[in-house]
């Protein structure tokens, strides 16, 4: 009863989405499976899969302070990147051994710089994927929360943080790599990082903390303080008014947010083999905006939903047509804005209205 309450509101939808969950778990292992096998999933697949997945759990951290909270955000990008990076170093040590990494060696660099430290430990690394996206995001929240940004200004200033992180990134004194970033990661915990069990492991991983942050995204809605999110995003004044500090209910949201993001960025890169600035480009941070919104925000399975649809999309045009690939975002979002407000969620919320 408690897990069904997890995944759903009703039994009908729970199973349906434990059954997509528990898919999403097997489908990594299928990768094991003999190439003569029907039931082979290739090396292409799933890195796809995997990556869509760590994806969606971008989508589901920018759910939770926008389609809850109200808080419209045009930088997430950042946080992802910043875990993405964090685990890169992790990585680019372990390929580098004992020895300074490539891109330091080209540039003549005799040492590494302090905030490297400790990179070299897995556990550092993933207490940095945490710790770095959070803490920027408590700063940066508090003070903006504190001055009643609101609206569009907070999602303008968001869009400017996340370019300027960019430019610095792109720097070869900064030590993240310049524009190439981190790539050639050869291991992971010692093991070969594009071995088939490494790539099944990493993706099953990525489904179980995709599922993680569901159930405990849900639990969270469904308490008292996911009520308050919400009557933040419908009347902050209001709310004020009754003696709530929405300032702290805004900024955990926030923090968190960030975290989860953080945490995709780092399932992100081990898969996809690469982190560089580009990913903090502000037309990435746009296209978490448009995954919620066509998946619906508000809803939790609307924001996973959302993210394989238009990645889906995206993965089809950016190969069949590639010129045309913005354009069909640019019209994805024009078209859920004006005809489906609620996303793909509230067309299934319609469906169940008319057959009642």
């Amino acid at each position: 009863m408690i897990l069904t309450k997890l995944l759903s509101d009703t039994r009908r939808s729970a199973i349906l989405i434990g059954l997509c969950f528990a898919v999403l778990l097997i489908l990594p292992w299928l990768h094991l499976m003999p190439e003569t096998s029907p039931f082979h999933l290739s090396a292409y697949w799933i890195t796809l899969i995997g990556k869509i997945m760590a994806l969606a759990m971008v989508a589901l951290a920018l759910d939770l302070v926008w389609g809850y909270a109200g808080i419209l955000s045009l930088g997430h990008g950042l946080y992802f990147a910043l875990g993405g990076y964090a685990f890169g170093m992790y990585l680019t040590r372990e390929t580098a051994g004992d020895g300074l990494p490539d891109f330091m060696r080209f540039l003549s660099w005799t040492e590494m710089p302090w905030y490297w430290a400790g990179t070299q430990h897995f556990w550092w690394a993933m207490a940095l994927v945490v710790l770095v996206p959070g803490v920027i995001a408590f700063i940066f929240g508090f003070f903006a929360f504190r001055s009643k940004i609101k609206g569009v200004y907070f999602s303008i200033i968001t869009q400017a943080m996340v370019y300027a992180a960019a430019l610095l990134f792109f720097r070869n004194e900064t030590g993240f790599g310049g524009n190439n970033g981190f790539t050639g990661f050869t291991t992971l915990l010692g093991y070969d990082i594009t071995a088939a069990s490494t790539r099944s492991m990493l993706c099953f991983v990525t489904a179980l903390a995709l599922l993680l942050s569901y159930m405990g995204l849900r639990y969270l809605m469904n308490q008292p303080y996911g009520r308050v999110l919400g009557a933040i995003r419908d009347s902050e004044n209001r709310l004020q008014y009754l003696g709530y500090r929405t300032l702290w209910y805004k900024l955990s949201a926030w923090v968190l947010s960030a975290v989860i993001a953080g945490i995709a960025g780092a399932l992100y890169v081990p898969q996809v083999g690469i982190i560089n600035p580009s990913e903090m480009n502000p037309v990435n941070s746009i296209e978490m905006a448009v995954w919620v919104a066509t998946g619906g925000r508000g809803s939790l399975v609307g924001a996973i939903l959302g993210t394989g649809v238009v990645n889906a999309v995206k993965t089809y045009f950016t190969v069949a047509y590639p010129e045309f690939w913005l354009l069909i975002l640019g019209g994805l979002f024009v078209v859920v804005t004006l005809f489906l407000p609620n996303g793909i969620m509230g067309l299934f919320d319609r469906f169940k209205k008319e057959k009642q």
